[in-house]
C-alpha cells in the first residue's frame, strides 16, 4: 500500500472522529425536540437531525470506535509498544507530506492517537512477517528522498488585489483585529478565505512557492505576520503558525518503519483491524462484521 494513500485514510478517520465527538455530545442531551434550524414557520429538531446523522454515518463511526477498542486490545495482548518519538516522526512526515492539504480540523492530540493506533495495528499485521536486512537497506537507499524532511511552514494567508489594501490589512491587525475573520472576510484566495485564511504547510520542495514567500515565513517567530508579499494574484500578508525544523533520518530510525512498509507491500492486504474482531469477541448493533 502506498505511503500516502495510507495516510489519507487517517485523516478520514481523524475528521470521523471528530464528527463522533459532536454526534455522541449532541446525543446525550435530553433537548431532542429542541430546534436546531428554523426555515421559515417550519422547524428542524434535534431528533430529526441525529437521527439522518445516524442513518448517514451510524455505521461507519461505530464500525471505528470498534476498531480503536480492537486495535488498543490487541496491542496490549502482544506486548506491542509504540514510541513518543516514532509519533513524532510520523507527525512530522505527514505534515510535510501533504503541504497545504494537511487538514488541522482537529487537534494534534487527536492526530498523535489516531498515528499511534496505526502504528499498532501495522505491527499486529506484520508481526510474524520476516523482511531481511539487505531488503530494508535497499528501500531506504531507493526512497531515501521519504527519510529527509525539509523545513516547512504552517500558514495562513490573507491575498488582496494591490499593495494598498495590503497595507491597509496589516494596519487592521496591528489593531486588534482577526486574521481569519480578516482572510474570510477579503482574501481573493477561495480556497485559503473559506479555511480562515489556513494554508496548511508550505516548503521550499513545494514548486508553486517563491522564494521570497519562503524567506518571508522563515522570518517570522509563530503568531507573527509577514509585510505584503508580491504573489501571481496580487499581495499576501502570511502569518506563522508552526515551523517544522528539517530533518535526515538515519537508516536505523526508521528501520522499523522500512519493515512494515514492505511487509505490508508483500502480503498485499488492506490495514484493516478486521482479522482481530474475532479474537476479540465482538458484538455491536448491525449484528455482522466490519465491513
Amino acid at each position: 500500500m502506498e505511503k500516502k494513500h495510507f495516510w489519507i485514510i487517517i485523516a478520514g478517520l481523524v475528521l470521523l472522529n471528530v464528527l463522533t465527538l459532536s454526534f455522541l455530545v449532541f446525543k446525550g442531551d435530553g433537548g431532542n425536540r429542541e430546534a436546531v434550524a428554523k426555515v421559515g414557520k417550519d422547524k428542524i429538531t434535534r431528533q430529526e437531525w441525529l437521527s439522518e446523522m445516524e442513518s448517514r454515518y451510524g455505521k461507519s463511526t461505530l464500525n471505528e470506535l470498534i476498531d480503536q477498542k480492537v486495535i488498543e486490545n490487541a496491542g496490549k495482548k502482544y506486548g506491542i509498544k509504540i514510541s513518543d518519538q516514532a509519533i513524532d516522526r510520523e507527525l512530522k512526515m505527514v505534515k510535510t507530506m501533504y503541504g497545504s492539504n494537511f487538514s488541522d480540523q482537529t487537534t494534534e492530540d487527536n492526530w498523535r492517537k489516531q498515528i499511534k493506533n496505526n502504528l499498532i495495528l501495522e505491527e499486529l499485521l506484520t508481526k510474524d512477517v520476516t523482511v531481511s536486512e539487505d531488503e530494508m537497506k535497499q528501500y531506504y537507499e531507493q526512497n531515501s528522498s521519504q527519510f529527509n524532511v525539509p523545513d516547512s511552514f504552517h500558514i495562513s494567508q490573507i491575498v488582496v488585489k494591490t499593495k494598498e489594501e495590503a497595507e491597509q490589512t496589516l494596519k487592521e491587525l496591528e489593531q486588534g483585529s482577526n486574521f481569519s475573520v480578516l482572510a474570510m472576510e477579503r482574501s481573493i484566495d477561495e480556497f485559503t478565505a473559506n479555511q480562515g485564511g489556513n494554508a496548511g504547510y508550505i516548503s521550499e520542495d513545494d514548486e508553486h512557492i517563491t522564494a521570497d514567500f519562503l524567506e518571508q515565513a522563515r522570518s517570522l517567530k509563530p503568531g507573527e505576520w509577514s509585510s505584503p508579499i508580491k504573489t501571481d494574484e496580487g499581495y499576501a500578508v502570511i502569518m506563522l503558525h508552526e515551523h517544522l525544523k528539517g530533518e535526515s533520518y538515519s537508516y536505523k530510525e526508521v528501520k522499523n518503519l522500512i519493515r512494515r512498509q514492505i511487509a505490508l507491500e508483500q502480503m498485499d492486504i488492506p490495514v484493516s483491524a478486521k482479522p482481530f474482531w474475532k479474537e476479540a469477541d465482538v458484538e455491536w448493533f448491525y449484528g455482522e462484521e466490519a465491513q
